[in-house]
């Protein structure tokens, strides 16, 4: 029996596009925020011998340390090559002694100790938390040391907040004491911590933290009325209904609105003021100047990393260079490459960033009405890079202008044809509507429903659902928050 092993066989062709995994972490720099690419390259120096802090003086306008040069042209050349193209000779044609390179490297930067001088840390005031504030004030009180403890665990049972969020009974589990603790003893340590600074502290809820601080207000009538709305109609205030306050407390309005002033100007989260005094502030990647009566984008040279590749342990390893020096190997390999990468990504970051200002320099000199559409294939012709590179490059990246610092995708919005046929961005829209909400009466503030009607009248088709999106951007409240009772 013969059996027939032919299959039906067809060739196909197909394209497909792969990262190499070198070019993928490329990629993915690029993304990278400043900070986070600032500890890749610091995490690099500790790492590589053959990269080192750039401790020159260099020009602003040009913070990158043009190291590049020594390297060899292409990626994959051998070591063998590179030392063919630029063999370390002296200027009468001899080679250079490993002495020489050392004391030339040397004489290169400076690296002196500074084991004498006071260290910026040291300098450093100590935060102080809410616990131990609150330790602090407990331990100048004349009470008895079970008090004194019972006190201290409540404390310690406090969030960041400054609230107890913990039933008083679970804390009895938490103190063995003889005879046992009971509840009124908790109760009593509470009110203790209670009366402690910040006024509010130690509060089991809202309405609670706010009660705890009625004591500032000075006038008899006004405190009474403000408790009547903590403990009543907390949900009365937080909507700013005042027509329904007046009704339910039998006051006039404008009495109603001031004691709700009051109260809203306590602080409900007292524990914050204690919390970590870190803010987290944004550093421009690109700074924008007029110069000569033309915009112009420059680098921050606080956010370019102070790194330069080492020539001369780089020639000293190509001298002695063996098959056991492997490792050795791949660390010059990456120096090179986290050269390329820096000089790459900022290059990219500052050409990106001018051919935004180029298009958008109205902006800079009106305002946001003056923004205009910007899609991110306009940039990517501009500069000959593909758009998703120009999205990866607006990522977390930041702009310092006359305006204002923005990230670099606040200048790219899609185009809103008005009734007249021409172009608006929906930054000009929005820049619009914050003026129209500013202008407002505070007794008849503007709807969203309004707001479109009268952008409506001015050419600017938008929708009810669009205007109260970008009101919410704007982070403006609703028209029912907004509604003031006139004087």
């Amino acid at each position: 029996m013969q059996m027939d092993f032919r299959t039906d066989q067809r060739q196909t062709h197909s394209q497909t596009q792969t990262l190499s995994p070198r070019l993928q972490h490329a990629v993915r720099l690029l993304q990278m925020s400043s900070l986070d690419f600032g500890l890749m390259v610091r995490d690099a120096l500790g790492k590589n011998p053959f990269l080192e802090p750039d401790e020159g003086t260099e020009d602003a306008d040009e913070p990158v340390a043009s190291e590049l040069e020594t390297l060899p042209p292409e990626e994959g050349a051998s070591f063998e090559e590179h030392n063919a193209q630029a063999p370390n000779e002296s200027a009468d044609g001899g080679v250079e002694s490993d002495r020489d390179l050392w004391l030339a490297d040397a004489a290169s930067g400076s690296r002196q100790a500074s084991d004498g001088e006071t260290s910026a840390l040291d300098l450093t005031v100590a935060e102080r938390s809410l616990s131990m504030h609150l330790h602090s004030q407990l331990n100048t009180m004349q009470v008895g040391e079970r008090e004194l403890t019972l006190a201290h665990v409540i404390v310690e049972s406090l969030d960041e907040d400054g609230y107890l969020r913990t039933p008083l009974d679970e804390l009895m589990d938490f103190v063995d004491f003889v005879p046992t603790v009971d509840i009124a003893e908790l109760e009593l340590a509470l009110r203790r911590v209670q009366s402690l600074e910040p006024a509010g502290v130690g509060a089991r809820s809202v309405a609670e933290c706010l009660a705890l601080q009625l004591h500032e207000i000075k006038c008899t009538d006004m405190r009474a009325t403000a408790q009547t709305i903590v403990a009543d109609h907390l949900t009365s205030l937080a909507s700013r209904d005042i027509a329904g306050l007046s009704r339910q407390l039998g006051r006039e309005p404008v009495f109603v609105e001031s004691v709700c002033d009051r109260i809203r100007r306590m602080d409900p989260r007292p524990g914050w003021r204690w919390g970590s005094s870190h803010v987290a502030y944004v550093v421009p990647d690109v700074i924008v100047k007029k110069l000569r009566g033309e915009w112009r984008a420059q680098l921050n040279p606080a956010v370019v990393p102070r790194v330069r590749f080492n020539q001369v342990y780089a020639d000293l390893f190509q001298r002695h260079r063996s098959s056991e020096n492997a490792e050795m190997g791949a660390h010059l390999q990456e120096a090179r490459w986290t050269m390329r990468n820096v000089e790459q990504r900022f290059s990219t970051i500052l050409d990106v960033a001018q051919a935004i200002i180029k298009r958008q320099r109205h902006f800079l000199e009106f305002g946001p009405m003056a923004m205009k559409p910007l899609g991110l294939r306009e940039i990517a012709e501009e500069v000959g890079i593909h758009e998703s590179t120009v999205s990866r490059v607006t990522n977390n990246k930041y702009m310092s202008t006359p305006r204002g610092v923005f990230e670099l995708k606040h200048f790219f919005s899609r185009a809103m044809v008005s009734s007249n046929g021409s172009a608006c961005s929906g930054t000009a829209i929005r820049g619009l509507i914050q003026d129209m909400i500013e202008a407002e009466s505070t007794g008849e503030p503007l709807s969203d429903a309004e707001i479109t009607r009268q952008l409506g009248q001015q050419g600017l088709v938008v929708a009810r659902r669009t205007v109260t999106k970008y009101r919410q951007m704007l982070r403006i409240e609703a028209v029912g928050r907004r509604r003031r009772i006139d004087a």
